[in-house]
């Protein structure tokens, strides 16, 4: 029977190409001149910690990181802003996890998502990705493209096509 998984997976060097990136464009920056900006990714972890001088100069780096993200062929929804920053002393941090893999909670989200569209094929959930199976590969198809216009807040990637 035909099928494909549903993953949400981050390329490891893609991401430190795209810091290493934006690490190189802040320095050459006029407005970013003589300012304390640093910038680390903790690739165990995947954690991006970063500090800056000011608020603003925090959106402007966002800005850039995403930009070049988005360059680099990564989408910007990998990165999870959701925590504030904090300021300590006279420098803001904030730390922004990269989102890899699919959490429990938003598997069955995709399972019950497909399964609320009425299509023939069946989808499981196996750790941190979501297989679906059906009779067509038609069928499937159907299930990426009604999974791409839904707006789960999640990068997704659809791997493994079998038929």
């Amino acid at each position: 029977m035909p099928s494909f998984d549903i993953v949400s997976k981050v390329d490891l060097q893609t991401l430190d190409n795209a810091v290493n990136t934006v690490k190189k464009e802040i320095t050459n920056r006029f407005d970013f001149k003589g300012s304390h900006v640093v910038m680390e990714l903790n690739k165990k972890e995947m954690i991006l910690d970063v500090e800056v001088d000011s608020d603003m100069k925090l959106g402007q780096l966002l800005d850039v990181l995403i930009s070049r993200s988005m360059r680099q062929g990564l989408e910007a929804s990998i990165y999870d802003q959701s925590k504030e920053p904090y300021q300590s002393g006279k420098v803001y941090k904030k730390q922004i996890p990269v989102r890899n893999g699919i959490k429990q909670e938003d598997a069955k989200k995709i399972v019950k998502l497909i399964k609320d569209a009425g299509l023939k094929v069946q989808a499981a959930i196996m750790d941190d990705i979501v297989r679906v199976t059906g009779k067509k590969i038609d069928d499937l198809q159907d299930v990426i493209q009604l999974c791409r216009n839904a707006d789960l807040g999640i990068p997704l990637q659809y791997i493994n096509m079998k038929s």
